[in-house]
Formats: structure tokens, sequence, C-alpha cells
């Protein structure tokens, strides 16, 4: 998913730690509505995020050069009544 422009927009607890509240892909703001998951690699820090339409995402941080990438998306499934279908 190399190439897009992505831009994130942070949230800093009282321990400084950044918690990603909005994406933006362009002129495009995606709103966070929840945090799934978190982790860590030796390089990366790696969160799982919902948006507004229940769509998921995977973006990272590369704590060395500070910048963010999109690794996994996934449109919510809407056709089901409201609930996300599971793979």
């Amino acid at each position: 998913m190399a190439g897009l422009d992505l831009k994130v927009e942070c949230y800093s607890g009282y321990r400084g730690e950044e918690t990603p509240r909005s994406i933006r892909f362009g002129s495009r703001k995606i709103e966070v509505k929840k945090i799934l998951d978190r982790w860590l690699s030796p390089d990366h820090r790696y969160f799982k995020i919902m948006d507004e339409d229940d769509s998921l995402y995977i973006i990272r941080h590369d704590v060395i050069s500070r910048n963010w990438e999109l690794t996994f998306f996934k449109q919510a499934d809407h056709d089901s009544g409201g609930k996300i279908q599971e793979e």
C-alpha cells in the first residue's frame, strides 16, 4: 500500500504515548472510532483501528523515520444487518 499520502493525528496521553485519533489520505479525513489492538516490534508501533463506518485499518509508525504507513484495510460489510462479517 505504498504511495499513499498518509497523515495521522494523535493524542499524547499523560505518559507521552501517542494514540491515533484520525488518519488522512490526501484530503479525506477518517475519524478513529475505536482502537481494537496495538503492539510493538523493534522498529515499529502498530495500531488496529476501526472508523465510524466500522471499516478496519492497521497502521504502523516507524519509530526511527517517524513516518506512518497503512498496512491493512478491510471495508465493513453492512449487508448483514450492520454487523461485520468475520472471515
